[in-house]
């Protein structure tokens, strides 16, 4: 039976991560065949104004009514953490990657929206290089599913079940002949500053110190910092464009950021798909690759 998880508030984030450094975990699979292992809701929430206008200016995004695709994110990571130091969730969190991202936005969402939130824990998938976990967040207004997104999380483990291959597209490769090239800096600060509108403050992302404790050797931009980026930066080479009113926005996360760099986003559009990928410094290796398309 999944476990079910109903909040009256978005959970304080501080004690979630104490507990993700701290709980033990089983580091086994069970074999019971639920697709759900676990389901949080939190009914009724409220735009914060102040916490809005701050993720905009750290992400890029200008001043409009309606809220960046990719905000609800912020919103919803508290009751992702609230999931993955669950009993429902058999690996450390500390050391679990963020491996690819997709928000679907059936309508722009409005600042005066009140938002119900359910977040899903997937049952984990083998693959080659341990386990993936899928976590799935809808947002419903007045009933209505106006926004979803999954996000695929891998947990580094050793197993000996057959590995589902995979197998990425030439967009997830980044594989483009770009019809334009956006450039920006990213600073040495960006990790912090995400993390004080977010609330995501692994340390992988906040000091040089504190990333190399995990191998890094400084700390890395929030990858879904750089999703957001990419999508502020899109949105204003076609501020009209009615592509960004009902689309998918889909993401692959290939290679770190380390903090500060230089970044370059390629872009092409064809029709109602637009394809694009982020590079950086002298390599074309992508950092994340990834397409909008219309729904």
């Amino acid at each position: 039976m999944p476990l079910q998880i109903q909040l009256n508030a978005r959970p304080a984030v501080l004690p979630l991560y104490f507990r993700a450094l701290t709980a033990r975990k089983r580091r086994q699979v069970s074999g019971g065949g639920e697709a759900v292992l676990a389901t949080v809701r939190l009914r009724q929430q409220a735009i914060d104004s102040a916490q809005l206008r701050e993720y905009r200016e750290v992400c890029g995004f200008g001043c409009g009514p309606s809220v960046p695709a990719t905000y609800p994110f912020v919103l919803a990571m508290p009751l992702h953490l609230k999931l993955l130091v669950s009993d429902a969730f058999p690996f450390p969190v500390l050391g679990v990657v963020h491996v690819r991202n997709q928000i679907s936005q059936y309508r722009r969402l409005q600042e005066s929206d009140r938002l119900d939130i359910r977040c899903d824990l997937g049952a984990p998938t083998a693959v080659k290089r341990g386990y993936e976990f899928d976590l799935h967040t809808r947002v419903y207004v007045a009933g209505e599913l106006v926004w979803e997104c999954a996000s695929t999380l891998l947990a580094r483990a050793a197993h000996s079940g057959a590995a589902r291959p995979i197998r990425a597209s030439a967009a997830e490769r980044g594989d483009i002949a770009p019809d334009g090239t956006v450039e920006w800096p990213v600073p040495a600060d960006i990790g912090r500053r995400y993390a004080r509108v977010s609330g995501d403050r692994n340390p992988i992302h906040l000091f040089a110190s504190t990333a190399k404790l995990f191998g890094f050797p400084r700390a890395i931009a929030h990858g879904m910092w750089l999703k957001a980026r990419c999508l502020a930066a899109l949105e204003a080479t076609a501020p009209a464009d009615p592509l960004f009113d009902r689309f998918r926005f889909g993401v692959e996360f290939k290679k770190p950021v380390l903090l500060p760099s230089q970044v370059s986003l390629l872009h092409t559009r064809d029709d109602d798909l637009l394809r694009f990928s982020l590079t950086g410094g002298d390599s074309r290796r992508a950092h994340l690759c990834g397409r909008i398309e219309a729904i």
